[in-house]
């Protein structure tokens, strides 16, 4: 559920960002939304005291993944799809190198192959593009962002397991929430983005995808809370990038984006080594 609702979240984002909406509006209406209805159902259950590092923890979680959302959506905005998907595996790595020193989750050698397996594939999805596999891929703005994105969600996962350790699943998803969207209105008037003048898009037909990006975002963030209560974080951010190949493939079907065959060997390449750090660890 956390794989498939993750692309098809992208997807909304994606659709959303070319509809003309600006991404830091997306990603706050997004947060607002699911706040409004878990804060809400948080007062129907009973209430625990919390220590004051679970509110640093989620503070933090709120900042990380406000930032994070905010440089995803706008490295869909015109970048593709089937590329920015598959090089969302590097926060695997990212999820490993930080879960050692703040996690104490220490690599084994076959999660380090796995970890290799991973940047082999990315190669052959990021040798699609004009820049080709190399440091001038940098001086692509979509990577850029997408580059941002993941290592602000990586540091973010290991941020989201400290408050589910000091709470619990839902008690961490709702401070997700909220605490998503006071950091996202922050990101907003820093940028000077007027709010309003973004809702007209709302009475343009983007309203549903809004309301479909929230549903999706929602079984997203649930189930990676609910696995990260389960399992090492960077093992389970490499069990995420499954949805690699899914990637691909919408936006071949949606986004009518090229060279599939490519990108699709590199997803299974990078699958196997997704494959290899779950199975021996």
């Amino acid at each position: 559920m956390r794989i498939l609702s993750n692309s098809f979240a992208n997807v909304c984002q994606k659709k959303l960002a070319n509809f003309g909406c600006n991404p830091l509006a997306i990603n706050f209406l997004t947060y607002f939304l699911l706040a409004v209805v878990s804060v809400s159902v948080l007062f129907f259950r009973e209430y625990h005291q919390y220590s004051l590092m679970f509110y640093v923890y989620s503070a933090i979680v709120g900042g990380l993944g406000a930032l994070g959302n905010a440089y995803l959506i706008k490295s869909l905005e015109n970048g593709d799809l089937s590329v920015l998907g598959p090089i969302n595996s590097y926060k695997a790595i990212v999820g490993l190198i930080f879960g050692v020193f703040l996690l104490r989750e220490l690599p084994t050698f076959v999660g380090v192959l796995g970890m290799l397996l991973i940047v082999v594939g990315s190669y052959f999805v990021l040798d699609t593009l004009k820049e080709r596999f190399s440091f001038a891929l940098l001086k692509n703005r979509e990577i850029r962002y997408r580059f941002l994105a993941l290592f602000f969600s990586a540091l973010e996962a290991i941020f989201i397991k400290k408050v589910i350790i000091l709470s619990s699943v839902f008690v961490a998803f709702v401070s997700w929430c909220a605490f998503g969207a006071l950091f996202s209105f922050l990101l907003l008037k820093f940028r000077h983005i007027r709010l309003k003048q973004q809702c007209v898009f709302l009475k343009t037909g983007a309203l549903k995808l809004v309301l479909l990006l929230a549903f999706f975002v929602f079984l997203m963030q649930y189930m990676t809370n609910f696995v990260f209560s389960r399992m090492n974080v960077a093992y389970a951010l490499s069990l995420f990038q499954l949805s690699a190949l899914l990637s691909v493939i919408l936006g071949y079907k949606i986004f009518k984006e090229k060279h599939i065959k490519k990108k699709l060997v590199g997803s299974v390449i990078m699958i196997a080594g997704a494959i290899l750090i779950i199975l021996y660890n």
